[in-house]
């Protein structure tokens, strides 16, 4: 069955989730050398709060886990300030997406294909980083886990794929930097890849992606459209 539907995960897929860290490094020199870690426990206390989160049916947007996954991740770091705490949460309103992203939704669109972020994200955090990042018109559609009040991957979640598309699950690439997410999006049914930037390995789980790349340039081949 072809492919007729790029939806892609948002933070670390299409939005480089550390460059808040960086970014905010190169002014302030009390993070100069921990900006790494700091990037790296963010991120992790993020997503594990979604897990939580979802398994005691506590749920919290996505913003309440960013600033709450920020609080562990300085507390760890050493970091009692809540001025640079603030310059962070800005900054990650507005992070930059990887180079290729545009030249790659733009070979993808061209081709006819449905194009898509599903994401974690609350609705006004999408909406701030698509604007940001210039890539509004190079998506379909935003979706957000918002519309059913639970956190990937759930499959209510990958539901509102079909739901918003009139699509069939066969007709779906789903892109995930995120190995758990990708796993699950293929125990539902979707043709996975996973962007696998770090050379990490597979998780664990009863799925493996279909795919997997080390960036998104290889989209538009796995699409059928290169």
């Amino acid at each position: 069955m072809p492919i007729t539907t790029c939806v892609f995960d948002a933070y670390g897929t299409l939005f480089d989730v550390n460059a808040a860290a960086r970014v905010a490094a190169q002014d302030h020199p009390v993070l100069a050398d921990v900006w790494p870690a700091l990037a790296r426990d963010w991120r992790s206390k993020q997503l594990q709060y979604t897990w939580l989160r979802a398994i005691t049916d506590a749920h919290d947007d996505f913003w309440q886990v960013t600033q709450d996954g920020l609080d562990w991740a300085m507390e760890a770091a050493g970091l009692d300030d809540p001025t640079l705490r603030q310059i962070l949460l800005d900054l990650y309103w507005r992070l930059a997406p990887y180079d290729e992203v545009p030249a790659m939704l733009d070979a993808v669109k061209a081709a006819g294909l449905n194009t898509a972020i599903l994401s974690n994200g609350s609705p006004a955090m999408l909406d701030a980083a698509v604007g940001s990042a210039g890539l509004g018109h190079r998506l379909d559609a935003i979706l957000s886990v918002e519309s059913v009040g639970i956190f990937k991957p759930d499959a209510r979640v990958y539901d509102l794929v079909g739901q918003h598309f009139g699509c069939d699950r066969g007709d779906v690439l789903f892109v995930s930097s995120n190995g758990w997410d990708a796993a699950g999006a293929t125990g539902y049914g979707f043709t996975t890849v996973w962007v696998n930037r770090a050379g990490e390995p597979v998780d664990r789980m009863p799925w493996r992606p279909a795919h997997e790349l080390s960036d998104l340039t290889g989209i538009p081949k796995i699409a059928g459209v290169a």
